[in-house]
Order: C-alpha cells, then structure tokens, then sequence
C-alpha cells in the first residue's frame, strides 16, 4: 500500500504547483487584478515605482496612465544605473543574478536583473512537464532525466555596487532552478555545462554536445528541455559525431522547448524524426520571464495569469491579453516583480481562449512569414 501513497501524495504535490495556473486561466481577469496589485505593492518600494505613483493606482485604467510603456531601450539607462549600485531605483530587493539574452537587441545581449522574488516566479516553466504528467499519467517521466541541452546559467559578473553578481543565459538558469523545484533530475547537471565556459562558437557547442553524450548514453533520458534550434542540433551532431540519432539511445517521452516560434510546426517534424515519436510541448519565455506554456495537445500555449500582468497593444488600442479575440494580434507588453509594462518585443495571436501564439518578433514581414510558414508546413492556422 506504500507505493500508493507515495503516487498519491507526489500527485498532490504536482496538483499544487499547476492549480494556481489553471485557476489564472478559468478567471483571467479577477486573477490579473489580483497579480497587478501584488505586483504594484512591490514597485511602491522602488525609486521608479514611487515616481509614477504606485501607491496610488487603484485600477487598471489609472496603471496604463500613470506608468508608460517601456522598451528595453527606455529602461535600459535605469537598468545600468541599477548596475552602478542604485538597486533601489528598480529593484525592492537585492539582485542575485542577472540574465542576459543571446543578442536580440540591436545585436548586443539585455542584461535583466534577478531576485528572489523574481526566481520564484521563473521556476513556472516546470509546469509544462508538470501538467502532461498530469494529464497523460507517464509518470515514467519522473523515473528517467531531463536530456539539459541549455545555455550556460554562469557567464562571468557585473559589478554591482560594492560586489560581484554572477550572470548567465536564461535558459540555464531556469534549469538550474526548475530542477531544484521539480521531480526531474537534468544532466548534464547545470554546474557541469557552467565549467566549459561560456562560450557561443560551434566549437564551444560540440563540447557541450559531448558533455550531454558522454554523461547522458548510459542514462533513461525521458525528457528534454531548452532551446528548439540547439535540440535539433544536437541530434544532427550525434549522427556527425557518433553515428547514432538520440532515438537509437533514448526512448524519450517529451520534449517542453522553447526560445523560438513555431515549435509545434516548423520544428516537431524534425524533432521527432531525430528523436522517435516524443510529444512536443511548448514553452513561452524569455529573458524577462516564462509567460506561458503548452497545456494539452492543442498546439499553443496558455498563460501564466497568475504570475505576470499580460497587456497586448493592438491596432485599436491597448487591452488586456485575456480580452484579445481569436485571430487577434498585437504586441506583447509584461509587468513582472522587476519591469512595469515593459514593451516585450514579441507579436502575439489569439486562438480559442486560452490559446495563444507568439508568431515571432514585432517588425515588419513578421505576419507575411507566420503565413508562408502556415502554407509550407500544412498547418493553415490549425490548433
């Protein structure tokens, strides 16, 4: 009877950490009153909050007039300013890491800064995996590793203030994080790929690669995570490499990736031809945080009400991105614990609620791609 009660207890343990998600997606829009209060309680105890008024906002209309939308170029002064030791002037906590992307910014990485309250809400891409274990019953899953393809979470350190903090790509430090939350064991572990450097060259990738080949042949890889291109890569580099697919030495459940669109289109074929017939879930995140993640077989992802503050600026105006009509689109605006409606840069559609699509970055031709890449994968806008 033991095992029973374990399944059940690790059941609830696992129900606990997605109700709060699935909640946020039955009533979206009591919930994102509740994450904008949370949320401009903390920014009362910034220098920027307090200038634009944080105390004194008491709806959504009074937030959108007393705080302007924000780029990473707007906040990007105030976030080196950050840098220089005045953590006060965005931050209510102090910074223990920062996250940098891999250059989607005029060429040059953003630098994102990290607390504690921050990296308790970035551990939500565990829910992806979470939640299919839920719902397909492949508790198997939990018996295996997760295959952690990722970016190195420690790249070197900024000086901030009087002391060195650590910073590194999102992708790593989410593992490194959603490991320590979750059943799943990932290998290589985080500190392993963390030791080869961070370096962005071919050459700095087929270490990796064999890293994850040499620590993970002899392991029951059930899961991988991280980033679509470097998943594809990686199987492409075992049969370069060592003449096998990752289907000859794995039989692989899932996969939860993420960083690109069209992971469900462009990518799943290919992935499942390198890796057997996994499924693939969708995660959706960036630097600045994990704002959705796939929920079922539907291919589209669902939103983290309960975590960020999701606005969407579309052709009519701004709104809220639970108000968003199927086949709507616009552009993502967030407010996380650390940046107050920050401008994300991604393009945004509206399926059936809850799903959603990010369809690539807001710049022009972006929609006319999003539909060639419809016509040549069959998919015709299909969920």
């Amino acid at each position: 009877m033991q095992p029973r009660m374990d399944m059940a207890a690790m059941r609830e343990r696992l129900e606990q950490m997605v109700r709060p998600w699935h909640e946020g997606l039955a009533r979206p829009a009591a919930m994102q009153e509740d994450v904008l209060k949370r949320l401009l309680a903390g920014f009362a105890r910034t220098a920027y909050g307090r200038e634009h008024g944080a105390e004194s906002v008491g709806s959504v209309a009074e937030y959108r007039r007393l705080f302007p939308v924000m780029t990473y170029e707007s906040y990007e002064p105030l976030i080196r300013r950050v840098m220089g030791g005045e953590t006060e002037l965005l931050l209510y906590e102090e910074p223990v890491g920062w996250a940098i992307t891999r250059g989607s910014t005029k060429g040059s990485s953003k630098f994102i800064p990290m607390t504690p309250t921050d990296l308790k809400v970035r551990v939500s891409a565990g829910r992806a995996v979470v939640n299919y274990v839920l719902r397909t019953g492949h508790v198997d899953v939990f018996q295996g590793v997760n295959l952690n393809l990722n970016f190195p979470s420690v790249v070197g350190t900024v000086r901030v203030g009087d002391r060195d903090v650590e910073y590194g790509y999102s992708s790593g430090i989410y593992v490194k994080h959603v490991s320590a939350q979750t059943p799943v064991r990932s290998l290589p572990t985080q500190e392993a790929i963390d030791a080869l450097g961070g370096g962005k060259t071919i050459e700095d990738w087929h270490r990796r690669f064999e890293l994850a080949y040499e620590t993970c042949k002899g392991e029951n890889v059930k899961l991988v995570g991280g980033v679509a291109p470097t998943a594809v890569e990686f199987g492409r580099y075992l049969h370069r490499a060592h003449g096998v697919y990752p289907k000859d030495l794995w039989q692989t459940r899932v996969m939860t990736l993420g960083s690109v669109p069209g992971i469900n289109t462009r990518y799943s074929s290919v992935l499942q031809a390198l890796y057997g017939p996994v499924d693939v879930y969708e995660i959706y995140g960036a630097t600045e945080g994990m704002f959705g993640q796939q929920m079922d077989a539907k291919r589209a992802w669902a939103p983290n009400y309960d975590l960020f503050f999701l606005e969407v600026e579309t052709r009519h105006g701004v709104k809220m991105l639970h108000e968003m009509r199927p086949g709507e689109r616009g552009s993502l605006i967030v407010s996380t614990p650390i940046l107050a409606r920050y401008k994300i840069g991604d393009l945004i559609q509206a399926y059936e609620s809850p799903y959603f699509r990010c369809i690539g970055r807001d710049r022009p031709g972006t929609v006319l791609r999003y539909w060639w890449d419809g016509i040549t994968t069959w998919d015709f806008n299909r969920l």
